[in-house]
C-alpha cells in the first residue's frame, strides 16, 4: 500500500491477471494515467492475434487507477460498473501507448476514456470507455457512521 492507502499499481505488485496483460504504468494522477503495454504470443488468440480481453483489461485497469486516485483523499476508490471497448485494428506483437483521461467526474460516478495506440506509428488499436462508481475503501469510515 502507498501512503494514501492505495494499493501499488506497478506490474510487480499487481495480481497475476493484471500482470499478464503487460501493462506498465508511467504517469498517475486523478486526471490522467499513461503507460505502455507489451504484446506478444502470451496474449494471443488461437488465430495469432492479441485477444480483445487484453485490451478490455488494460482499459479497465487504466481507468480504475485514475478514478481511484481521484477519490483517494475522500477515503474511496472506484470500481468499474461498465466497460465498453472497441477493437479497431488487430495486433500480433509490439508496444502500445495507453492514455486514460476522465470525461466526467462526479460525487458518486466517473466516466473515463482510454486510448491504446501503436507506439511505432500512433495508430489507434483500441479505445474504451469505463463507467466507475466511487465506493468507500475497505476499512474506511463512512460519513455519518
Amino acid at each position: 500500500m502507498s501512503e494514501d492507502g492505495m494499493p501499488g499499481v506497478d506490474r510487480a505488485s499487481a495480481g497475476a491477471f493484471v500482470a499478464s496483460t503487460g501493462f506498465d504504468v508511467a504517469e498517475i494522477s486523478g486526471t490522467r494515467v499513461t503507460g505502455t503495454v507489451e504484446l506478444g504470443p502470451d496474449q494471443h488468440t488461437p488465430w495469432g492475434v492479441v485477444h480483445g480481453g487484453v485490451y478490455c483489461a488494460v482499459v479497465e485497469s487504466a481507468a480504475s487507477i485514475g478514478a481511484s486516485v481521484a477519490v483517494a483523499d475522500r477515503g474511496q476508490f472506484a470500481v468499474g460498473v461498465n466497460n465498453s471497448t472497441d477493437f479497431l485494428r488487430p495486433v500480433t506483437a509490439g508496444r502500445l501507448d495507453v492514455v486514460a483521461e476522465p470525461v466526467q467526474q462526479g460525487r458518486t460516478l466517473q466516466l473515463w476514456q482510454v486510448l491504446l495506440t501503436r507506439a511505432e506509428d500512433g495508430k489507434l488499436v483500441a479505445r474504451g470507455q469505463v463507467r466507475l462508481q466511487n465506493v468507500p475503501l475497505p476499512g474506511a469510515e463512512r460519513p455519518g457512521s
